[in-house]
């Protein structure tokens, strides 16, 4: 199981997800405000309220998720620093 160690907030509606293993990854959820659970999410006040719990991301306030697995497989590795 994956484990998101810190969590970033990007422009337009883009993470940046850095691993326990040290990896990082940018991830768009821009594709997934088309789903009526992600929509109110367009607000990027309210896109900026995302919480890190670990093996998921939350909008709590929207009850809305996203699983580890689903970043790391949809996220685009970032260059090495």
């Amino acid at each position: 199981m994956r484990n998101i160690k810190q969590l970033t907030v990007g422009e337009n509606y883009h993470l940046l997800i850095r691993f326990e293993n040290g990896i990082e990854k940018n991830f768009d959820v821009a594709p997934f405000l088309n789903y009526p659970v992600f929509q109110p999410l367009k607000d990027l006040k309210a896109f900026s309220k995302v919480v890190n719990k670990g093996y998921f991301i939350e909008w709590t306030d929207y009850d809305v998720d996203l699983s580890a697995d689903t970043l790391w497989h949809s996220g685009v590795e970032t260059a090495s620093k």
